[in-house]
């Protein structure tokens, strides 16, 4: 007997490697995916301006990394500087300092593009907030009135990315919907904004990913949220994340990241008594074990 609704998934002819640079960008699902990879060691840049929601968002994040004479737009508000291209850790009391940040992400955002053989984008709602005119990544707790909130539509967003992907014709696209629902939005509109986003993914032809539909389907129990009843719990995106390997991931790979991801483990281990001549031993069995695969991953520090 079958107790729930699998999510079928097709093997992926193109696959991910140890060899190949990884660029996430996206909602707070792509940090969680992201943060898997780098417990695995792999070669890869997350989210430079942070974490962006709607997909003209980060098309902007993109656009603006490749022109590097475009102006970051900053505003001040309640004693802080804040860019409205980027998420709301970049704001800050002083203006210069917060432009070098914006500035230091741009370079990052560019080199990682050039870098990456794999682009995975994770768009979170096609509800957008507009600031004269121009579509903000956040509203940074400025008075409601000063944007103009509407839904995004399937073929503007197709317009946006298809130009994109088609200036990177060499790259690995993988796009996914964040299972995460933007419930301030109302649970209706937000099942819209979700429904505009997979038309959207869909008529954009490349690889997806089917996080949404895993967490819908596979994981509808309220056991697999956080305790907001709103995010995933580290089950589940422990759950998506191994779909995730199962579908990209090569068989060589997946050993590699056995034993990377026992490093992780080594290196984060915390004794009780770590002046004991225990922990001394497993502290230098562990820098032995780092120089040793150095030699095959030297990005490893």
């Amino acid at each position: 007997m079958k107790l729930y609704t699998s999510v079928d998934i097709a093997a992926s002819e193109k696959k991910i490697r140890y060899s190949d640079k990884i660029l996430l960008l996206g909602s707070c699902f792509a940090d969680n995916i992201g943060a898997k990879f780098e417990e695995h060691y792999f070669q890869t840049t997350i989210n430079p301006y942070g974490t962006l929601y709607n997909p003209a968002s980060i098309a902007l994040s993109i656009t603006d990394s490749r022109c590097p004479t475009a102006d970051t737009r900053i505003i001040h508000h309640n004693g802080l500087w804040h860019s409205m291209m980027h998420h709301g850790t970049f704001s800050g009391v002083d203006k210069k300092e917060v432009m070098a940040r914006c500035e230091q992400s741009r370079e990052q955002l560019q080199g990682a593009l050039n870098e990456a053989s794999t682009i995975v984008v994770t768009f979170g709602t096609a509800w957008v907030y507009e600031m004269n005119g121009e579509v903000v990544a956040n509203c940074h707790k400025i008075p409601a009135n000063r944007f103009v909130r509407r839904c995004m539509t399937v073929q503007e967003i197709v317009d946006m990315w298809q130009s994109i992907v088609d200036s990177m014709p060499t790259k690995h696209w993988i796009f996914t919907v964040s299972p995460i629902r933007h419930i301030k939005d109302g649970l209706h509109a937000n099942q819209v904004s979700k429904a505009i986003l997979l038309q959207a993914v869909d008529q954009l032809g490349k690889s997806y990913f089917p996080s949404y539909e895993i967490m819908m389907d596979e994981l509808r129990d309220y056991r697999f949220y956080a305790e907001d009843m709103v995010h995933p719990s580290n089950v589940a995106v422990e759950y998506i994340w191994q779909r995730f390997v199962e579908t990209y991931m090569t068989a060589e790979t997946h050993a590699e990241m056995h034993v990377l991801q026992q490093l992780w483990r080594d290196r984060h281990h915390r004794f009780l008594h770590p002046e004991s001549e225990e922990a001394k031993r497993f502290e230098q069995r562990t820098a032995e074990k780092i120089q040793k695969l150095q030699r095959q991953y030297p990005w490893l520090m």
